[in-house]
């Protein structure tokens, strides 16, 4: 067996190590979730984000199972290190989305570090917070103004060519036939 093809082999691990031990990774995906929860907008590397933000969605979807179930208080206890962001999480959160289904949580990507290793970093937010968005959509560029006003400028000439050419047309077959 080549030495790439041990590389690629997972061997039953289905998550993201993120370069620590089990106890140390947990630690730190609840302080992610956590802090998500709290401020509603975190910045972190790519691949926690990625990884804290399937968590995050779990959390939300017990949440929306309110606060007098047992597993969900259970939950959001053990995810939550600071212990009053629980009633924020059912009273605020969950409300905020309960008519969704998932896709609570976009994780953006912005621009790698770079002062010291070019670590691939992402903003991990959740949906309808009350900051600025991250992503700017982008207009129609058919529906700004000097668009709209070139539109029917050109429209107004195709109209005036095809009146002088049916005018032009007619007194030429007039001219053609009155002889």
């Amino acid at each position: 067996m080549r030495l790439t093809q041990l590389l690629l082999m997972r061997h039953g691990r289905a998550r993201r190590q993120l370069g620590r031990e089990p106890g140390a990774r947990l630690d730190l995906l609840r302080l992610l979730v956590t802090g998500l929860v709290r401020h509603e907008r975190v910045q972190t590397t790519g691949a926690r984000a990625r990884e804290a933000a399937t968590y995050a969605e779990k959390l939300i979807d017990y949440a929306k199972r309110g606060d007098g179930d047992e597993t969900a208080m259970k939950i959001a206890s053990f995810w939550l290190t600071e212990k009053d962001l629980v009633p924020k999480l059912f009273k605020v959160l969950a409300p905020r989305f309960r008519s969704v289904e998932g896709g609570y949580v976009t994780v953006h990507q912005i621009p790698n570090r770079t002062n010291t290793d070019r670590a691939q970093m992402a903003v991990m937010e959740l949906a309808g917070n009350p900051y600025p968005p991250l992503v700017t959509r982008r207009r129609d560029p058919e529906s700004t103004l000097l668009n709209v006003l070139l539109r029917g400028y050109r429209l107004e000439l195709a109209r005036e060519k095809a009146a002088a050419t049916s005018s032009s047309s007619s007194a030429a077959a007039a001219a053609t036939s009155s002889p």
